[in-house]
C-alpha cells in the first residue's frame, strides 16, 4: 500500500487528491448547475416554460429536495461501511446522478420528479464517501489534512462557478431542460474521471470485510475518549444546521430576490441583463480566489500561538456569514425606497463575499474535523450524519425562505379584452391568451377600495374579482397601513390564463379564465427586511455563544488537534 504521508505529487499532496478533486468538481458542476435553475424553473410561469408555482411553493420544494439530498448520506455511509466500501458507493452514486440529471432534460412533470429522486439517491451515495476518501489519503497527525480539504473544496467550487454561469445561462436563455441536460453531461465527465483514476486510490475507500483491519477492532466498544469525541461531533452538527440554514438562502430566497429585486441591467456586447442564476457563481468565484488566502491566514494565525481550533473557526465562520445578511438588508432598504424599486448588484455581491469568507472558515474545516474525531469504524456513517445535518440546515433554510414570502392575494380577471385597449402590451397579450400584468397603487377613499393604474391613473378595481376572504385580507392590509390617495400602497397584478382553457381554440382571445395574484410591494419588502435582520442577529449571537463555551468543548476532543504537526 502506498505511503500517502510521503506522496506529494499533486500540489504537495497525494496524487489521489487530484482524482477526487476533478471527480467532485464535475459532480458539483452538475449539482450546482441544476440548483441554480431549480427554484427559478419551478416559480416561472407556464408561459415561460416553468411549473407556474408560487415563490413560497418553489422554496418549499427546494428545501425538501436539498434536505433529502444530504439526509440520504446516512444510508449512503452505512452501505459504504457495511456492504460496498466507499469507492464502490461513489461509483454507484455517480451512475445514479448521471441518470437523474439526464432524466431532468425530459420536459415532463413525471420526468422532473423522477430525475430529482435519482439525484437524491445519487448524492447520498457519492457525497459522504468521496469526502471520507479525502481524509483517508492522510495519516493521523498529518498537518496537510486541512489544506487538502481546502484544495478539495476549491475543486467543488470551481465546478459550481463554471456551471452557475454556463448551465444557468443556457437554461434561462435556451430552455430550462437544455440547462438540466448540460448538467448531466458534466456528471458523466466526472464519473469517467473517477473510473479512470481508480488506480491512484489503491487502498483508499475499500470495503472492510473482517472485524479487524489495520490493528483496529471494529467490533470493540468505544472508549471513554472516543465517546467524548462523539459528543463534540454531535454538538458540531448543531453548528452545521445553523450555518447552512442561513447560508442556503443563496439557492432559494436570494436567488428569487436576484430575479425580482436586483437591478441586473448591463450594457455588454449583446447582453442587456445578467440572468439571475448567474449570480450563483459569485460565491464559487470568491472561494476559488480567496480559498488559499483564508487557509494561509489560519496557518499563520496558528503559528503565532493564537486560538485556531476547528470549533473556533466554525464559530468565526458563522459570525462572518451572518454579517453578510446586513448587505441584503441594505438591498431591501434601497429597493423599498421607491415604488417597484430595485437594489444595486453590489449589495448582493458583498453579501456573497461575506458568506464566502464565512464558508471558507467553517465548511472545509468541518469536513476535516469529522475525519479527525470519528472512530474509524464509524467514519463513513459520521460523514453521512454530517451531510444529514447539512440537509436539515437546508430544510431550515427552506422554512426561513418560505416565511419571507408573503402569501399572494388571489384574484380573477372580470373584464373583457376591450377593457385593456388603453394598455397596449396587455391588450395584445390577451388577444393571444398570454399572461397580463399591471402595476397599481391601492388605497381607500370614501370607504371604497381603489386600484389605480400607476401610469394612466385609471381605477381598475372593476376589472378584477376577489373572493370575500381575499378582499377582506386586502382591505385589512390597506387599513393597517393607512393607505390613502397621498400615501398609497403599490402592488403588482399578475394573471395567466388557465392551461386547459388555452388549449381550446374557440376561447382564444376571449379574456376569460384568467387567474392571478396581487403582490403588495410594501408588505413584501418589509417581510424580506425583517428576515435578513433576524438571520444576522441569530447567527452572530449563536457564533458568540459557541466561542463562550469553547474551552469545555475542546477538552472533550482530548487534544486530537494539538497533536497535529
Amino acid at each position: 500500500m502506498t505511503d500517502y504521508t510521503l506522496d506529494r505529487s499533486f500540489l504537495g499532496h497525494p496524487k489521489g487528491l487530484a482524482i477526487l478533486f476533478f471527480t467532485e468538481m464535475w459532480e458539483r458542476f452538475s449539482y450546482y448547475g441544476m440548483r441554480a435553475l431549480l427554484v427559478l424553473y419551478i416559480s416561472s410561469s407556464l408561459e415561460d416554460g416553468g411549473l407556474g408555482w408560487t415563490n413560497a411553493e418553489a422554496i418549499a420544494l427546494y428545501g425538501w429536495y436539498t434536505m433529502l439530498v444530504y439526509v440520504m448520506s446516512i444510508p449512503g455511509g452505512i452501505l459504504a461501511d457495511r456492504v460496498f466500501g466507499q469507492k464502490k458507493m461513489v461509483i454507484i452514486g455517480g451512475f445514479l446522478l448521471v441518470a437523474g440529471h439526464l432524466v431532468l432534460a425530459v420536459d415532463h412533470i413525471y420526468a422532473f420528479f423522477a430525475g430529482l429522486s435519482l439525484i437524491v439517491l445519487g448524492v447520498g451515495g457519492l457525497k459522504p464517501n468521496i469526502s471520507t476518501m479525502v481524509g483517508g489519503l492522510y495519516k493521523e497527525g498529518d498537518i496537510r489534512r486541512d489544506k487538502g480539504f481546502t484544495i478539495f473544496y476549491i475543486g467543488i467550487n470551481l465546478g459550481a462557478f463554471i456551471s452557475s454561469i454556463l448551465v444557468g445561462w443556457v437554461g434561462e436563455t435556451y430552455g430550462w431542460h437544455y440547462g438540466f441536460g448540460l448538467a448531466g453531461i458534466g456528471m458523466l465527465i466526472g464519473q469517467a474521471v473517477f473510473l479512470w483514476g481508480k488506480r491512484y486510490l489503491e487502498g483508499i475507500g475499500e470495503y472492510v470485510a473482517s472485524s479487524k483491519t489495520a490493528g483496529v477492532d471494529i467490533s470493540k466498544p468505544l472508549t471513554k475518549e472516543e465517546k467524548d469525541r462523539m459528543v463534540v461531533l454531535f454538538l458540531s452538527f448543531i453548528i452545521i444546521v445553523v450555518f447552512w440554514g442561513a447560508f442556503e438562502q443563496a439557492g432559494g430566497l436570494m436567488n428569487i430576490y436576484a430575479r425580482e429585486k436586483i437591478d441586473r441591467a448591463i450594457n455588454f456586447l449583446t447582453i442587456s441583463e445578467i440572468p439571475a442564476s448567474v449570480f450563483q457563481s459569485v460565491n464559487a468565484f470568491f472561494i476559488i480566489t480567496l480559498g488559499a488566502s483564508v487557509a494561509s491566514f489560519w496557518v499563520i494565525w496558528k503559528q503565532r500561538g493564537r486560538e485556531s481550533s476547528s470549533l473556533f473557526k466554525m464559530a468565526i465562520g458563522t459570525i462572518i456569514m451572518g454579517l453578510g445578511f446586513l448587505f441584503m438588508a441594505g438591498a431591501s432598504v434601497e429597493a423599498s425606497a421607491e415604488p417597484f424599486g430595485k437594489a444595486a448588484m453590489y449589495w448582493l455581491i458583498l453579501a456573497y463575499l461575506f458568506h464566502t469568507v464565512g464558508e471558507l472558515c467553517a465548511s472545509p474545516v468541518a469536513l476535516s474535523f469529522i475525519t479527525k474525531l470519528a472512530p474509524l469504524k464509524y467514519a463513513s456513517i459520521m460523514m453521512g450524519v454530517y451531510f444529514a445535518a447539512t440537509g436539515l440546515g437546508n430544510k431550515v433554510a427552506g422554512l426561513i425562505g418560505e416565511s419571507a414570502q408573503t402569501e399572494p392575494i388571489e384574484m380573477t380577471y372580470a373584464g373583457t379584452p376591450q377593457d385593456l385597449k388603453p394598455y397596449e402590451s396587455n391588450y395584445q397579450n390577451i388577444q393571444e391568451d398570454k399572461s397580463i400584468s399591471f402595476r397599481v397603487q391601492i388605497y381607500e377613499a370614501d370607504g371604497q377600495l381603489v386600484m389605480q393604474h400607476l401610469e394612466t391613473q385609471a381605477d381598475m378595481r372593476a376589472l378584477f374579482q376577489l373572493e370575500e376572504k381575499n378582499l377582506t385580507r386586502l382591505k385589512e392590509i390597506v387599513e393597517e397601513r393607512d393607505a390613502i390617495p397621498n400615501a398609497p400602497l403599490h402592488a403588482s397584478l399578475e394573471l395567466e390564463k388557465d392551461l386547459e382553457a388555452k388549449k381550446v381554440k374557440e376561447n382564444k382571445g376571449d379574456g376569460k379564465d384568467y387567474e392571478g395574484k396581487i403582490r403588495v410591494m410594501e408588505v413584501e419588502n418589509e417581510t424580506e427586511l425583517n428576515t435578513f435582520i433576524f438571520i444576522t442577529i441569530f447567527t452572530v449571537s449563536f457564533g458568540l455563544l459557541l466561542i463562550f463555551f469553547l474551552k469545555p468543548l475542546k477538552r472533550l476532543t482530548h487534544g486530537v488537534e494539538e497533536r497535529e504537526a
